[in-house]
C-alpha cells in the first residue's frame, strides 16, 4: 500500500471523527490534569513508550516518578526528555533506578510500605532500587530536591501507576523463558501488589496483541483469545488474570492495554530484538536490504506511539465506572502486509532524503511465535474510553522517518 493510499485512509477517519463527541474526550482528560496535576509512576520510563509518557505528563504539568533497570531502556532518552521539556518541568520528575524483580524497589516506587520480606544481597544489606541522583547517570541537576533526599526514607504514594516495564520480545521469550516469566509474570504481580498496598487510585498496564495467539478472527475483539504461542504471549495474559484477581479480592481498579506494533521515535533499532520499523529504518539509512521474516504478507495494525500515549492517559483518568477493570485493544484497525510497510518507508525514506537508494528486500523463513495476522477492533476503546487515534500509519511514519533522519545526520 503506497505512502497516499494511507493518507487517503486518514482523510476518512479524520472526516469520520469530526462530529463524534469521544474525539473530545483526550483533550478533555489533559485539560482537566493542567487543572489538578496528579503524582504518576511510569515503569519502564527509560524505555520507548515509557519515555513518551513521562515527556506527555510532564508538559501537561503532572509529577512523574520513574522506575527502570536499564536492561533495555537507555539514559539517553531520558535526557531527550529533559531536552523536550526544559529544566522547570524536568524537576517535576524523580527517577529510581530499580528492578521490578525486587519487591522492595516496586514499594517505594508506589510509595508504599516496604514488604516485610526483602531481597538480601551477599554482603547483607536489602538489594532495592536506589534513586538516581544527579551524580547517578541522568544528568547534573536532573531530579527533584525531594526526589534526591528520599533515597533513605519513605515517599509519597502515587496516584496512578502507567507499568510499561516488560521484556517485549517474543523471540528472547523463546530463547529465554525463565527469564521472560521472571520480568513479566513476578515482576507484574511485584507491582501490582505494592499499588495495592500504597492504595494507588488506579492501574494501567501494558498488554498485548500477542494474547490473542492462534484465534483466526479478524479484527481481534478483546472477549475472544485463542491459544498463545509464545512464552512471552502466555506472559501477558497471565498478567491480565493477575489483574482480574486483584480487582477482585482487593478493590483495586486496573485497565489492561493491549497494544499492537506500537512505533515511533526513539524506538531502539539495534540489537537482535528491535521491532521491525526501526530496525528497517535503520538499515535503509545504512544502504542495506532489509530482512523480512515469510513471504511478506504477514499483516499487522501498526500503532503510531501518540495513540498509545492517549490510550494511557484516558486509561488511567477515565470516570465511567464500566470502563475500569477492562482491557483493550490499542491500534487504529488497519492491516498492513509487510511488504505493503517496506515500499511505503522505501517512498518516505526516498522524499525525506533524497540521496536514498532504495533496494529490493530479502525474504526468509518465517519466524517461529509470530502471529500470521493481526488487526485489531478499536470499538471498546472508543465506547468506554473516547479513544480516537491522532495518527494513522502514514502519518506516524513520516514523524518517525524524520527523527532518524534527524538522528542520523547528527552522528
Amino acid at each position: 500500500m503506497a505512502a497516499d493510499t494511507f493518507d487517503r485512509a486518514a482523510n476518512a477517519a479524520r472526516s469520520a471523527s469530526a462530529g463524534d463527541p469521544a474525539a473530545g474526550a483526550y483533550a478533555q482528560a489533559c485539560e482537566q490534569l493542567n487543572k489538578e496535576p496528579r503524582r504518576w509512576l511510569v515503569t519502564g520510563v527509560a524505555g520507548f513508550i515509557g519515555s513518551h509518557l513521562l515527556e506527555t505528563l510532564l508538559k501537561l504539568g503532572q509529577e512523574v516518578r520513574g522506575l527502570d533497570n536499564f536492561m533495555t531502556g537507555h539514559r539517553h532518552n531520558l535526557e531527550q526528555v529533559r531536552a523536550s521539556v526544559g529544566e522547570q518541568a524536568w524537576q517535576r520528575f524523580t527517577f529510581i533506578e530499580g528492578d521490578i524483580r525486587d519487591p522492595q524497589a516496586c514499594a517505594r516506587a508506589c510509595g508504599a510500605p516496604a514488604p516485610v520480606q526483602a531481597t538480601c544481597s551477599g554482603d547483607g544489606e536489602a538489594d532495592a532500587g536506589t534513586d538516581t541522583t544527579a551524580g547517578g547517570g541522568v544528568s547534573s541537576g536532573s531530579l527533584a530536591e525531594r526526589g534526591r533526599a528520599g533515597a533513605g526514607g519513605p515517599v509519597a504514594a502515587v496516584d496512578f501507576v502507567l507499568h510499561q516495564a516488560a521484556l517485549g520480545s517474543v523471540s528472547r521469550s523463546l530463547e529465554d523463558p525463565l527469564l521472560c516469566h521472571a520480568v513479566n509474570v513476578s515482576g507484574f504481580l511485584n507491582m501490582l501488589a505494592a499499588a495495592r498496598d500504597a492504595g494507588v487510585r488506579r492501574f494501567v498496564y501494558a498488554a498485548s496483541s500477542a494474547t490473542y495467539g492462534d484465534h483466526p478472527a479478524l479484527p481481534k475483539v478483546e472477549q475472544h483469545i485463542g491459544a498463545p504461542l509464545s512464552p512471552y504471549a502466555l506472559s501477558k495474559y497471565v498478567n491480565e488474570l493477575y489483574a482480574q484477581v486483584y480487582a477482585r479480592c482487593y478493590a483495586m481498579q486496573t485497565v489492561g492495554l493491549r497494544y499492537f506494533n506500537v512505533f515511533g521515535p526513539r524506538q531502539d533499532p539495534l540489537g537482535a530484538y528491535a521491532a521491525v520499523i526501526p530496525r528497517w529504518i535503520a538499515a535503509m539509512l545504512d544502504n542495506q536490504a532489509v530482512h523480512i521474516h515469510g513471504d511478506g504478507a504477514t499483516s499487522r495494525d501498526f500503532c503510531f506511539v501518540h495513540n498509545a500515549v492517549q490510550a494511557n492517559i484516558l486509561a488511567a483518568t477515565g470516570t465511567d465506572p464500566a470502563a475500569v477493570n477492562q482491557v483493550y485493544n490499542v491500534a487504529v484497525n488497519a492491516r498492513t502486509s509487510l511488504t505493503q510497510l517496506h515500499a511505503a518507508m522505501q517512498q518516505m525514506l526516498l522524499a525525506a532524503r533524497p540521496q536514498h537508494v532504495p533496494l529490493a528486500p530479502h525474504y526468509g523463513e518465517f519466524r517461529a511465535g509470530d502471529v500470521r495476522h493481526s488487526q485489531a477492533d478499536i470499538a471498546k476503546a472508543a465506547r468506554l474510553l473516547g479513544y480516537v487515534p491522532t495518527h494513522n500509519l502514514a502519518q506516524g511514519l513520516r514523524q518517525t522517518i524524520a527523527w532518524y533522519v534527524e538522528q542520523a545526520e547528527r552522528a
